[in-house]
């Protein structure tokens, strides 16, 4: 069984996982969680359908705000326990909290491990995509699958937009990102990766970026798993096109925009953005939406007969 709230931004895509896991002959069935809110803030979830004895895939809206979005995960979480469900798989596709995953100053909570703390206690799986860091597996106690974006990402453009991977190189914002972009240059068959070295007066700025690897002449695909108010991804793709390259593309699993879109205008010849968060269109968009929906419902339709999810990203 799959469940989502009826209220969320997300409903649209669980509905959409919800059939294409149904459409692989799947046995799925599709309940709603409705969530009551009293006056003083309290809420009180109920899920419409019995889930007795149940495989649920419980799909959690990653648009929420990110502290109403903690509170529903746990509640939901406890009455799916309580009402007696063989198995609780959390869907988050975007793992909220994913980028408080160390302690980087004094008396403050790793929070990535928290969720997975509240997470441990009533679920038995855990599906994401593209986690911030991969190591946050290590914090939970039952398995958690980190789905990669970038076979989705590559058979995209691959069949839109194939000039996009001529003569490419592959680069990442930052040292940090850089497995992730030689993981998506190995699938294009390519050794080309290009690393941006960047600088941050205070958190959320960047002063100078500088790219290690040659870009000129060369189509760049720029690749990030958030973006939040854009910056650095500007940056690096301005510096891009300042050293020479021909295009310069960018790819973004989660897109947050806490700053809004229209900075991004121009900057990019294709900006390709995944729909873990909702994307609200604005005049002469410079986005285009890759949808992470098959992806998650293949995988719960594995998962659901038992089968490899490895096999994937071969």
């Amino acid at each position: 069984m799959i469940i989502a709230d009826p209220n969320g931004k997300g409903y649209d895509f669980s509905q959409k996982v919800y059939e294409y896991a149904k459409g692989k002959g799947g046995d799925f069935d599709f309940s709603n969680v409705n969530i009551t809110r009293f006056r003083d803030g309290e809420i009180k979830p109920k899920i419409e359908k019995n889930v007795r004895e149940r495989t649920c895939f419980f799909i959690h809206d990653s648009n929420k705000n990110p502290s109403e979005w903690f509170l529903e995960l746990c509640l939901i979480n406890q009455a799916l326990r309580d009402s007696s469900a063989e198995k609780i798989i959390d869907i988050m596709p975007y793992l909220r909290f994913s980028r408080q995953d160390r302690k980087d100053e004094s008396r403050v909570p790793i929070s990535a491990r928290v969720v997975a703390d509240v997470v441990d206690l009533y679920a038995d799986r855990v599906l994401t995509i593209d986690v911030h860091n991969p190591s946050i597996q290590g914090f939970y106690k039952i398995p958690m699958d980190d789905l990669q974006s970038f076979p989705t990402v590559i058979n995209h453009i691959k069949s839109k937009h194939p000039e996009v991977l001529e003569d490419v190189v592959v680069m990442s914002t930052d040292a940090g990102g850089a497995k992730r972009a030689s993981y998506f240059a190995r699938a294009l068959g390519i050794g080309d990766v290009a690393v941006g070295y960047k600088v941050r007066p205070k958190p959320g700025e960047v002063g100078r970026l500088q790219i290690l690897g040659d870009v000129s002449g060369k189509n760049v695909i720029i690749i990030d798993d958030i973006i939040d108010s854009g910056i650095t991804i500007i940056k690096a793709g301005l510096e891009a096109k300042a050293e020479g390259a021909k295009k310069v593309s960018a790819v973004c699993t989660h897109g947050l925009f806490t700053e809004g879109v229209e900075k991004f205008k121009g900057v990019f010849d294709y900006f390709f953005v995944g729909d873990t968060l909702k994307q609200e269109k604005i005049n002469d968009d410079p986005r285009e939406t890759i949808s992470y929906t098959p992806l998650i419902g293949e995988a719960a339709y594995r998962i659901s007969k038992r089968e490899s999810l490895s096999e994937l990203f071969k």
